[in-house]
């Protein structure tokens, strides 16, 4: 078996209490998320005088950062391996002995294996022996990782780094759901409380007493006003002076007559309690005393939480905040700045939503996941092993799907997590999600996915009308509406044949009164389908022929060639010498097309139509992959083949539509060619994209609805959240035994 080679992650480590160490934690915990086995991850954790945790299950070694000696022991021990791709050592002055930490300077002097350095924190205006260390650091490291884009600026101005040694990845957040924020604040008993809140190590640094003179005028107008100080004391303030800080703090509140608004929650938070916390608060006060703090994690996950945050001037509240997600003040010690702040955002509860919104899309790109893909991206540039590193397959959840649905069917839109009612239905939506929760229930056997399927379908029942066409759009109260009117409904029935074709397909997997209402609905839909024009409803139709052929003794062979002799029509008109296809443009579903054709080839057997089906087939394919990625048109300029093709705007939906027919066609030609670009198709939701950047919410299994030139389009509606289950079961299948839960891309990447 082949050895995976391994990184080694030199920090601070729980059970110490320190940011870095929670820091470390969590990005060994996302690169085995992300990459699993094949990108294993050692701790080589530090110790002092006053902190020794003892031996742990997790912990490979400790480093004594006062003792010199133990560098170069350190050292010489991960020499002697051959298993060692790359260390990473989590930077802070304080962490390392001697003068701004240049003991681990010896370290890296003896050690023969690459090595980054990320940078927790880069002081401006360097006097010379920092500007030395600092330097001698960069010199020995391969890469040099900052957490922000001002910490680049630094090193490359003050510090004249060579600007290609430094990588920009920021700090880690949790993804946590908006739709939650009510719930927990019933859970923790703040329901009619306007929620502040601060949240770290307690220190003299954090400067709480500004925010607490600032109080007094602002509950007086708004008693309901409570404000949370969130965690214990650091320990090492605990060490130096014990509670001195925390006592001045109450005295304060005392001689302010503010218990009733101020509380304490004085313990070690865990992660989960952090993030409840955070996701509860209506606003996140960052009063800071520093002003050269590089990197804030509590201001980072406040952010991605949804909380608009009022912070004081620091570098990377500079970079993160502007006025549409917060309020950065003016000035450091400013009570009346932060009164006035707070003011303007309780006395404004649309602001203050909106701001808290757009801070919980911005910070959606800096997920864990994300980060561990950075890492695991400059990881393989250096150890040249790009190949040998293997995307875990997430693991599938239907909580968002679920949510979704409604007792009449699956809803339409979702504004971020949460179901948006007034979005009404679709047929379209419906459509597709019972094919979805049909192939999981195929997998798991779960009755509650029968259920669901019960839903989807009657819907459809219920949108069928007594000539058997299907309308698309039913409101919130079960009424179809105007919109039928407006649209062209051929691409809506072809898809309704489609599934329906699917379900007829499974008749001994389901039970028999929905195989019933199935076959109703097609054989009623039957005599409308000679008349679509339409080439994708042809195809969707004829994907529905080919099911309902393979369990009916009634002959559509005849019904398929009058399909199939449209679409070979649009080719023969159309194609050319260099476009090879049915329209003269590009648009949405392309891959549904010659999958139509393909199908044909196995109803009827004419081998003309799967020649026509390859050649289009991989005419579009070639459009679609590049440099090891699938780039599917965007759903903001259709590429006509006159014009020059535009990018960005990417939905899950013409992904898993190609995965649909790459699976047809491997099964078909048994072209390995077809399954390596159906792995490369999927792991564009795993984050193979031009933005590096996973496409799905790991927390509830929901897919992100676009992606877009510079960011993610984070709004989880039916259609992204059904076809990236439709993707997901779709590469399950491909998994082997001794790859179990895993999926290679980065061996396709250029």
């Amino acid at each position: 078996m082949k050895k995976n080679l391994k990184m080694i992650l030199i920090s601070s480590f729980p059970p110490r209490e320190c940011g870095i160490a929670t820091f470390s934690q969590d990005l060994s915990n996302a690169i085995h998320q992300i990459y699993g086995h094949t990108l294993p991850v050692e701790i080589y954790s530090l110790e002092n005088d006053q902190e020794k945790c003892g031996k742990r299950d997790n912990v490979t070694d400790t480093l004594h950062t006062p003792t010199l000696a133990e560098y170069r022991r350190v050292a010489n021990a991960i020499n002697e391996r051959d298993d060692v791709g790359m260390i990473c050592i989590q930077h802070e002055f304080g962490l390392f002995g001697g003068d701004f930490g240049e003991n681990i300077l010896s370290f890296m002097l003896a050690v023969n294996k690459p090595i980054i350095l990320v940078f927790h924190t880069v002081l401006p205006n360097p006097e010379s022996k920092l500007k030395s260390i600092v330097t001698a650091l960069c010199d020995l490291s391969e890469k040099v990782i900052v957490l922000t884009e001002n910490s680049r600026k630094i090193l490359r101005n003050e510090y004249k780094i060579i600007t290609e040694k430094i990588e920009v990845i920021p700090h880690g957040t949790h993804s946590v759901l908006w739709k939650d924020k009510e719930k927990l604040k019933t859970k923790y008993g703040y329901t009619e409380n306007i929620v502040l809140s601060t949240f770290g190590l307690l220190s003299a640094n954090k400067n709480i007493e500004t925010v607490l003179h600032a109080l007094p005028e602002i509950v007086e107008k708004h008693p309901n006003v409570i404000y949370l100080i969130l965690g214990k004391t650091h320990p090492e303030v605990i060490k130096n002076e014990g509670e001195k800080y925390r006592q001045k703090l109450t005295d304060i509140i005392t001689n302010l007559n503010l218990t009733a608004n101020v509380q304490f929650v004085n313990k070690y938070l865990e992660l989960e309690e952090v993030l409840e916390y955070l996701n509860l608060s209506d606003l996140y006060l960052f009063s800071s005393k520093d002003p050269n703090q590089a990197v804030s994690g509590t201001l980072a996950y406040a952010m991605s939480t949804g909380c608009p945050v009022i912070s004081t001037p620091f570098p990377h509240a500079k970079e993160l905040i502007n006025d549409s997600n917060g309020i950065l003040l003016n000035d450091f010690n400013n009570p009346k700045q932060f009164q006035d702040a707070i003011t303007c955002l309780l006395e404004n509860n649309e602001k203050r939503t909106e701001m808290g919104r757009n801070a919980f899309s911005k910070m959606r790109a800096t997920c864990w996941e994300n980060v561990a893909i950075g890492y695991g991206r400059i990881f393989g540039k250096i150890t040249n092993k790009n190949e040998d590193l293997i995307y875990q397959l997430p693991e599938i959840k239907t909580l968002h799907f679920e949510e979704l649905t409604t007792n009449f069917g699956m809803l339409q839109f979702a504004k971020f997590d949460t179901p948006d009612p007034a979005s009404g239905y679709t047929l379209d939506d419906n459509a597709r999600a019972l094919i979805a929760i049909i192939m999981h229930y195929e997998k798991f056997n779960k009755k509650d996915s029968l259920l669901l399927a019960a839903r989807y379908l009657n819907f459809m029942d219920f949108v069928q009308q007594d000539d058997g066409w299907f309308q698309n759009y039913v409101d919130i109260n079960g009424e179809i509406t105007a919109q039928n009117l407006e649209v062209n409904l051929e691409d809506a029935n072809g898809r309704a044949l489609w599934s329906l074709g699917y379900v007829l397909s499974k008749k001994p997997l389901l039970p028999i009164n929905m195989i019933a209402t199935a076959e109703n609905c097609f054989v009623k839909a039957l005599p409308n389908i000679a008349a679509l024009n339409s080439p994708r409803a042809i195809s969707f139709a004829l994907k529905g022929l080919y099911y309902f052929n393979t369990t009916s003794d009634k002959s559509i062979k005849e019904l398929s060639e009058k399909l199939v002799q449209k679409l070979l029509r649009y080719y023969e008109v159309t194609s050319d010498q260099d476009w090879n296809w049915y329209e003269d443009y590009l648009t949405y579903a392309n891959s549904v097309l010659p999958e139509a054709m393909m199908y044909a080839y196995l109803i009827l057997g004419n081998k003309k139509y799967k020649e026509i089906a390859e050649v289009t087939f991989d005419f579009l394919l070639s459009q679609y992959f590049m440099k090891g990625k699938i780039q599917v048109i965007p759903n903001k300029g259709w590429f006509h083949k006159r014009n020059e093709r535009t990018f960005f705007g990417e939905q899950p939906i013409e992904v898993a539509y190609t995965m649909f027919t790459l699976e047809l066609f491997y099964q078909v030609t048994q072209k390995i060619k077809y399954k390596e670009q159906l792995q490369i198709a999927f792991s564009w939701f795993l984050g193979n994209n031009h933005l590096t950047q996973i496409m799905y919410n790991p927390v509830n299994g929901g897919s992100y609805d676009g992606l877009e030139k510079e960011s993610i389009n984070i709004n989880q509606g039916a259609e992204s959240t059904v076809c990236f289950l439709l993707a997901r079961l779709v590469i399950d299948k491909w998994e082997t035994k001794n790859e179990s839960e895993t999926f290679n891309i980065m061996s396709y990447e250029s």
